[in-house]
């Protein structure tokens, strides 16, 4: 009775896993319902729930999810773990930051993270802005806010300052500093508005692939075949120059690379870095840009 009893759970184990390892690996984005779970079922979280269905199997099926498993942390170490040869910093290169700062902080709490005051700093979802304090005690400074949304902090000038919203949720700031243009977006996470709608919408609005920056919270992983288009003119920062793991969410885990600094090839991007934080739940990065 007890060997008929554990067939069909075993058969379902076996399924369940099955199911997953094709929605990532085959499936993907096919249409919305695959896409959500390719976005909730990353590979550290695949090998997570292999290795804790492994305990209620045999020594045999053990032995193959354990093969598994080991497999998937070769592939995800492999896409996610970078080692690059970082150039040196010249004085005139320019430092951007992008940080979600998940609705809790602000331009203060991005110096501090960041230990230093940069050239560019994008903040989104940063609801803890005192303009008329930051501007009394950074006078020399220039700042700029769109609804609590999208902050923008520079040392030189801000010029060219364009608004674009998505119907969906999704939220452009064209800017122009250093004579580079910015590309600010914080792209909807709401589960019900597909990730295709807000790339497609923000792809519309690249007119100029050259002497630009695009970074944001994308709520994207970088594999997403949505990023096709950006990825053929520009370069990834952390893929390009960054070390360590390449996820910026959640809490410090290496989950998801939700947040990107894509560069246009025309540009030389010096050094990028992730820097964890536990003030928010998205890690900040930083890059150095020569032109």
């Amino acid at each position: 009775m007890l060997k008929i009893k554990r067939t069909p759970y075993r058969f379902a184990n076996i399924l369940g896993v099955l199911t997953l390892l094709i929605i990532h690996f085959v499936v993907k984005e096919y249409n919305f319902l695959s896409a959500l779970l390719y976005y909730m079922f990353p590979l550290p979280v695949l090998i997570a729930i292999i290795l804790f269905l492994s305990f209620f199997l045999d020594k045999t099926f053990k032995k193959i999810y354990f093969l598994i498993a080991a497999i998937l942390l070769f592939i995800w170490l492999g896409r996610s773990f970078k080692i690059n040869l970082s150039e040196t910093i010249k004085p005139n290169d320019l430092e951007v930051v992008f940080w979600n700062a998940s609705r809790k902080r602000g331009f203060l709490d991005a110096f501090e993270q960041n230990k230093g005051v940069p050239d560019v700093l994008v903040i989104a979802e940063g609801l803890k802005n005192n303009l008329e304090a930051l501007k009394r005690d950074y006078p020399d400074y220039h700042f700029y806010v769109f609804k609590k949304e999208i902050a923008i902090f520079s040392k030189t000038p801000i010029s060219g300052i364009e608004k674009i919203i998505g119907s969906y949720g999704t939220t452009i700031i064209k800017f122009e500093v250093n004579t580079i243009n910015f590309f600010a977006v914080d792209v909807s996470g709401s589960i019900d508005v597909p990730r295709k709608w807000s790339l497609d919408f923000i792809n519309t609005h690249l007119e100029n692939k050259k002497n630009k920056i695009i970074l944001g919270d994308f709520n994207t992983p970088v594999e997403s075949k949505f990023f096709k288009d950006i990825k053929t003119h520009f370069n990834h920062a952390f893929n390009q120059k960054g070390n360590g793991f390449r996820e910026t969410w959640c809490w410090n885990i290496p989950l998801l690379s939700l947040d990107h600094i894509w560069v246009s090839k025309d540009l030389k991007i010096v050094k990028t870095q992730k820097l964890g934080t536990f003030k928010s739940d998205h890690s900040m990065l930083r890059t150095y840009i020569r032109k």
